[in-house]
Formats: structure tokens, C-alpha cells, sequence
């Protein structure tokens, strides 16, 4: 089962609010509102898929704020500054520390939709690339600590002769090894299995 794509909404004026989800909701996008930026941290929302509409100017912890916490927590929901009080050199800082959008009120409903829509789709590319992370991963779990070693070895070119030599064995227990990793990692070549591992580190 997939989770619900949703606008999480966060701003301080109850009226900006239930206009808002008004509007997302009759374009058909589901709407989850949150009168504070803590309200939003404790629902536990921030690691759902969709996409976060933040003010920018609130009381106690503001849009800015926010986007540090969860910039910290390694949140993936992108986020849509909207804001009467903003400036050009806010909204420059706010993209700069990885905002989707900036966009003023009172907000053009096109414009907004059109934002949604994006942050959405990298919502979806960013969880699709994190689950595939967290499988590669677990496939490199899976491995002993024995094929790990021949692994890494051969992911810097060296051939089974020189992984055997390295590791003090025979080249046909280091073919046996080879294979287990072959297998246990789902590849069928070295490139495929070099081109895996450059994965984890993007």
C-alpha cells in the first residue's frame, strides 16, 4: 500500500488555511492543515509523501526554522514557501537551502497547482531513489564480513589472483566468494556492481 500524496499546510491565520485547502482540495489534491510550525513536527508527517506549503512569517517557530529542522531530520518533502511578508532576498536564501518554490500571497491558484504538481514529482523521484538506497543497502548487510573484503577488492579492479594473494587464500575460494556476492548483490558483472555502490553515495 502506498501512502496518501498530500499538501501538508502550515500557517498561523486559520482563514490562509481553509482557503488553501479549499482550493487544493477541489483541484483534487488532499490537504492536511497545521495552525504552528511544532504542530506540524509532532504529527510525524515528515516523512509522508507529498509536499509541505509553509508560511514564512509565524510566531514561535517560522517557515525558515522549520525548514532546518527538517532539513536535520533528512526529510524529503519539498517545500513551497508562501508568504505575505516576504522579500527577494529571503526567497533567494529559502532556494538556496533547498525550498521548491516561493510564491506570495495572495497566491495565483494556477501558480500554485503548477508548484504542487513539481514539488510532488520530486517528492516521488526522491522516495524512489531513497528505497532503492535502502535495498542496496541490505543487500551489502547480507554480505559476511569475509565477502565484504572480496567485494571491495574487486570493486577496485583487482583480479580473483590478486584478491586471493591479498587476503591470504586460493583463487578458487576467492571464485566462490565471488559468486555469493554476485548473487547476494543481484548483479552479474563488476561495472554493474561499481555503478550499484555509486548509488549509496548520491
Amino acid at each position: 500500500m502506498t501512502d496518501l500524496v498530500s499538501v501538508f499546510l502550515v500557517d498561523d491565520q486559520p482563514a490562509v488555511l481553509k482557503a488553501m485547502a479549499r482550493l487544493l482540495q477541489s483541484a483534487g489534491v488532499s490537504a492536511v492543515t497545521f495552525e504552528s510550525a511544532q504542530a506540524f513536527l509532532d504529527s510525524g508527517n515528515a516523512s509522508k509523501a507529498g509536499c509541505l506549503l509553509l508560511d514564512l512569517a509565524m510566531p514561535d517557530m517560522d517557515g525558515m526554522a522549520l525548514q532546518g529542522k527538517l532539513t536535520a531530520m533528512g526529510s524529503a518533502l519539498p517545500i513551497i514557501f508562501l508568504t505575505g511578508h516576504g522579500s527577494i532576498d529571503t526567497g533567494v536564501l529559502a532556494m538556496k537551502l533547498g525550498a521548491q518554490d516561493f510564491l506570495t500571497k495572495p497566491v495565483d491558484a494556477d501558480r500554485l497547482l503548477a508548484a504542487v504538481q513539481a514539488a510532488f514529482e520530486r517528492n516521488r523521484l526522491a522516495r524512489l531513489a531513497s528505497a532503492e538506497k535502502q535495498a542496496i543497502q541490505a543487500r551489502l548487510n547480507s554480505l559476511t564480513p569475509r565477502e565484504l573484503e572480496v567485494l571491495y577488492l574487486l570493486v577496485e579492479g583487482k583480479l580473483n589472483k590478486q584478491v586471493a594473494a591479498e587476503l591470504g587464500t586460493v583463487e578458487k575460494t576467492i571464485k566462490v566468494h565471488r559468486g555469493k556476492v554476485m548473487s547476494k548483490m543481484d548483479v552479474t558483472s563488476v561495472a554493474a556492481l561499481i555503478h550499484m555502490l555509486e548509488k549509496l553515495k548520491a
